[in-house]
């Protein structure tokens, strides 16, 4: 605001109204003003605080999910590969053992699809309205046939009401304009046919296959009836109703991609211990939690001056939050997991710096327990559990979710990091508020002090003028006296 003070002495009193006012309203404004100053940079240093402990907190947690990625698992104890990732490829879980293995796929496993009898109109065709029944393995799925319904109409109903099924349909039209309701399902493996009832010119036995050039009026199922993946491995058979293949191998996963070339051109999958990738990878962890322990340290410690005098307060000096934070999270770190011979990181070398807290990675002694049998599987057992809650990565992940989401059942629908930032917001339009009106306190007093002094002096100039003229008029009186 403009101050309404005006420079220069009084004109009556002589005296400097304009620095008289000036420190009268400083001296009034100061203590307000040193509160709005100091509380104002409090909050902006917590508001930067609370953004910079959000975007580690971040970081901390797109780690530890990168660490426990299942696509791409960075603590796979045991490593699978396949000579031949055309045909198939492979992964190994925690109970994997070391070894080679000859694989051969005869056959892969397909789906059910069926096609309809044509209908000459094509997918305007008129379908009576009904139930029409798809049924599968024992299972019926339903869909609703509306009255004046078609072809298309039919199929779009089937894809609506049983696509989170895994069934799916389309229509297929020849050259002659004749059009089939053609029907899949995502289940594959003997068993998974489907046959179709329900509505007259859509029955379909998909348990029945459809010959190579079939009549207008022949429905069954396309490309052969389901069928269970065929392989063997080391010369024994091996059936399987899907192409991804469990148990088969312990601790093995065998995608299946493309049959074998022939009988005599096996697949060597080989399964190695991964002791190289999981150094790598608790190295990764130690430095994930160092950098979320040195960013809450640089935040809640308070430094010294320049001269090495006085402290300068960091954003979360003496605030209980920051603490809470890297014990929950560090309490992860001996708490009872998945179970199994290791139990604590300190027997995988991992261990507690006492001058620093951070912590330290001893690869001798990593190779060390390493050089025991089926370590490497306990390695991964205690990082990525046995489930998708009781590994350490998890439970790391779990202990810093309060910060960043919102509990269950909060009405706030933020975590606490956000719930604090609505808080120092809040905080920060009120010290506007305050300094506004402190501005217009300020403003109101200069006017009111700078109007009383101004009249004073304006006073003063009177009573100076009417004490010159009485003297002047004695003066003259004593003259006029004098002359006599």
């Amino acid at each position: 605001m403009a101050s309404p003070i005006l420079p220069g002495s009084g004109l009556g009193s002589g005296l400097d109204i304009g620095a008289i006012v000036t420190a009268l309203v400083n001296a009034d404004k100061s203590p307000k003003q040193t509160q709005i100053d100091t509380a104002t940079k409090a909050n902006t240093l917590k508001i930067s605080g609370i953004g910079s402990l959000k975007s580690a907190l971040t970081a901390f947690q797109t780690a530890m999910t990168n660490l426990s990625s299942k696509t791409n698992p960075a603590f796979a104890g045991f490593t699978a590969t396949s000579a031949n990732t055309s045909v198939l490829n492979a992964t190994a879980d925690s109970t994997a053992v070391a070894g080679s293995y000859n694989v051969v796929v005869s056959q892969l496993a397909t789906g059910s699809k069926i096609a309809s009898a044509s209908f000459a109109g094509g997918a305007s065709s008129a379908i009576p309205s009904g139930t029409l029944k798809i049924s599968q393995n024992g299972t019926d799925y339903n869909v609703d046939i509306p009255a004046d319904a078609t072809l298309q109409s039919t199929r779009d109903a089937i894809n609506k009401a049983q696509g989170a099924n895994g069934i799916s349909a389309n229509i297929v039209t020849d050259a002659n304009g004749a059009s089939r309701l053609v029907i899949s399902s995502s289940k594959t493996g003997e068993g998974s046919d489907l046959t179709v009832s329900g509505i007259a010119g859509l029955e379909i036995d998909g348990t029945k296959a459809m010959s190579g050039t079939p009549a207008a009026g022949d429905s069954g199922a396309v490309n052969g009836v389901a069928k269970n993946a065929l392989l063997t491995i080391d010369g024994l058979q091996v059936s399987s109703k899907s192409n991804t293949v469990t148990g088969a191998i312990s601790g093995l996963t065998l995608n299946l991609t493309t049959v074998s070339a022939n009988a005599n051109s096996p697949t060597v999958v080989s399964v190695d211990a991964n002791t190289k990738g999981l150094q790598t990878s608790i190295q990764s962890f130690v430095d994930a939690y160092n950098t979320l322990k040195t960013t809450i340290d640089t935040l809640s410690k308070a430094t010294p001056d320049a001269d090495g005098k006085l402290t300068v307060q960091a954003a979360f000096t003496g605030d209980a939050m920051p603490r809470a934070l890297i014990a929950d999270v560090r309490a992860e770190l001996t708490a009872k997991g998945a179970g199994g011979p290791l139990a604590v990181l300190s027997q995988l070398g991992v261990m507690t710096d006492r001058n620093t807290g951070n912590l330290t990675f001893d690869t001798t002694a990593f190779n060390k327990t390493m050089a025991q049998p089926g370590m490497t599987g306990q390695v991964q057992q205690l990082f990525t559990g046995t489930d998708d809650t009781n590994g350490l990565l998890a439970r790391m992940t779990k202990a810093t979710d309060p910060y960043l989401k919102p509990a269950a059942g909060d009405i706030t629908g933020s975590g606490l990091l956000d719930q604090r930032m609505a808080i120092l917001n809040k905080n920060t339009r009120n010290l506007t508020d305050q300094q506004t009106a402190l501005d217009v306190r300020v403003a109101n007093l200069t006017k009111t002090l700078t109007a009383k002094y101004n009249a004073m002096d304006l006073l003063v100039g009177q009573m100076k003028a009417t004490a010159s003229n009485i003297t002047s008029f004695f003066s003259t009186l004593n003259a006029q006296q004098s002359a006599k």
